[in-house]
């Protein structure tokens, strides 16, 4: 009697070695068993050994593994369609010949399914050799998710266990003519109609491999290649998802990733001819699916990017990358408790671009400050045993700064804050007053604000960073102040009393710190004795002679 495999797995190979190898042995070594699983591979005319290599698993396991040969297609549609209509397993699933499985996935997976009657099942996923997996959806295992309440459209790829009654029903298949993407519209269309959907957070189920030769099509795809096959995705499932949020959750993630590569930092570098094409795509796809509600969740550099595309402002979106990636984010302008990014665009009365498109919306803003702010000059002020930091820094601000105030704070950043570019505090946090004086006024270039400050520094050991708080849309954020190339003020002593030492440097994150602390601390006063008496007994014996 013929068996019927609880999972056919799907394997679309093309010049795939040596990576085929760890693949197809991930696979005959499941934990679910040779008699439970059958490999269905084609190989789309590789022109390496893969298509031997296949040949050979197919003769070690020929109850398990079917291998079949064809004309090179161009991409995986074609090839993993040809393995759909050979299938016969319960499940389906496929797998990049480039990738392995962890020995249990597809045992887990296939119970889960059975458990839980579910259509798709998504398993862990991790990247190796430096492949970026986004990791959202696997905080948690679930049983029942929805596409439009997670991060299901964060991970579109088909790697995933779908159930073969509902990939047939629906005469799911990948289109041919995509040679990029041709996966996510199976993927979304199968998640739109399944009744359930799983996802397992609870183990590693498969290792997405990035290659060494970058050889993946993904990666060698021109831009109006790929501009082409996101408004095929995006048309085919603006059909299968009716105008509204549910939509806009679906499309957030293909205007913030698929169409926001288009203008990432190699845009300017393209033909002149070639960028006016990706803006023009760009435009009518944004006409068609950009809603103000999808603008506005995307961060402000995407939202300004793919709007001057969508307005075909070419040189204002070329300078406005060429200007980021030399000179980091723009400054911020702030008005009514509203901050602006002052891109290339910005209130220019020819392209009429709302205010909107520019506001900081939501995301912190703790990067962008950070790079805009920075040290510009600082040195000790002394009046008897009273000593102050003088101390200048720009920031990458102008408008409404008032706020802006420099402090300076008794030790590190929790270690869940310390980073580079700072932290938004938690909302409703305060702060106590900023002690010292401070003025303000606009940069020579009108496009940021010096804060000057003369603080206050207290005869205690301690060691102090020196910060900015910020008061931006609704938000304080702390942003330590980088000391870059400076030079730091020389070490002094102060106080005629009990005398102090204090010294200015930059710490291993390229922070700018202040330490005080007793010039003769008691603990090393004997030591510093054992030192010095010698040395004065020395000059009392040759001035006695």
């Amino acid at each position: 009697m013929t068996r019927t495999p609880d999972v056919s797995v799907v394997v679309a190979v093309y010049n795939t070695m040596p990576y085929l190898t760890e693949c197809l042995t991930s696979l005959v070594e499941q934990s679910i068993g040779l008699d439970r699983l059958e490999v269905v591979a084609v190989d789309d005319g590789s022109t390496d050994d893969s298509g031997a290599e296949l040949d050979r698993f197919a003769k070690k396991y020929p109850d398990t593994i079917k291998v079949l040969h064809q004309a090179n297609s161009g991409g995986p549609a074609a090839p993993s369609n040809r393995a759909l209509d050979v299938a016969t397993g319960r499940y389906v699933y496929f797998i990049g010949a480039d990738d392995h499985l962890g020995k249990e996935a597809l045992a887990r997976m296939v119970a889960c399914a059975d458990k839980h009657e579910s259509d798709v099942v998504i398993g862990k996923m991790a990247g190796t050799n430096g492949r970026y997996v986004h990791q959202a959806l696997f905080k948690k295992s679930d049983p029942d998710i929805s596409m439009f309440d997670s991060a299901l459209p964060y991970t579109l790829a088909n790697t995933k266990l779908f159930r073969r009654e509902l990939v047939e029903k629906h005469k799911l298949r990948f289109p041919e003519d995509l040679p990029v993407g041709s996966d996510m519209p199976f993927t979304i269309e199968a998640c739109v109609k399944a009744r359930k959907i799983s996802v397992l957070a609870d183990y590693t189920y498969y290792y997405a491999v990035k290659r060494v030769d970058a050889s993946n099509i993904t990666y060698k795809s021109s831009h109006l290649s790929r501009l082409r096959c996101t408004a095929e995705i995006l048309h085919h499932a603006a059909g299968l998802v009716e105008a509204g949020p549910k939509r806009d959750t679906l499309f957030e993630r293909h205007f913030n990733w698929e169409i926001f590569k288009l203008v990432k930092d190699d845009f300017p570098a393209l033909d002149a001819q070639t960028r006016q094409e990706v803006c023009a795509g760009i435009a009518e796809l944004a006409d068609e699916y950009l809603t103000d509600q999808l603008r506005d969740a995307l961060p402000v550099m995407k939202r300004v990017r793919i709007v001057l595309a969508q307005r075909g402002a070419v040189d204002e979106l070329a300078a406005a990358i060429e200007s980021e990636k030399e000179n980091g984010p723009p400054s911020f302008h702030l008005e009514d408790d509203r901050a602006y990014a002052r891109y290339p665009g910005f209130r220019d009365p020819l392209l009429n671009i709302p205010d909107r498109v520019f506001e900081v919306t939501g995301e912190s803003a703790a990067a962008q400050l950070a790079s805009g702010t920075e040290l510009v000059s600082a040195e000790w002020e002394q009046d008897g045993d009273n000593l102050s930091l003088a101390i200048a820094v720009r920031l990458g601000l102008t408008g409404d700064t008032e706020s802006a105030a420099v402090r300076l704070v008794q030790g590190a950043m929790p270690k869940s804050a310390d980073k580079a570019g700072g932290r938004r505090l938690p909302a409703g946090h305060e702060l106590p007053a900023p002690v010292g004086k401070f003025t303000q006024e606009v940069t020579a270039d009108g496009a940021g604000t010096v804060i000057r400050a003369r603080i206050p520094v207290q005869p205690h050991q301690a060691t102090l960073g020196v910060r900015v708080y910020l008061d931006v849309a609704g938000w304080t954020y702390e942003i330590p102040v980088r000391g870059k190339d400076l030079p730091m003020p020389l070490a002094r002593r102060w106080r005629s009393g009990t005398p102090y030492r204090v010294a200015a440097r930059v710490n291993a994150k390229g922070r700018m710190v202040v330490q005080t602390g007793l010039l003769f601390p008691p603990a090393n006063a004997n030591r510093w004795w054992s030192r010095v008496r010698p040395l004065l007994v020395r000059v009392k014996r040759k001035v006695t002679r």
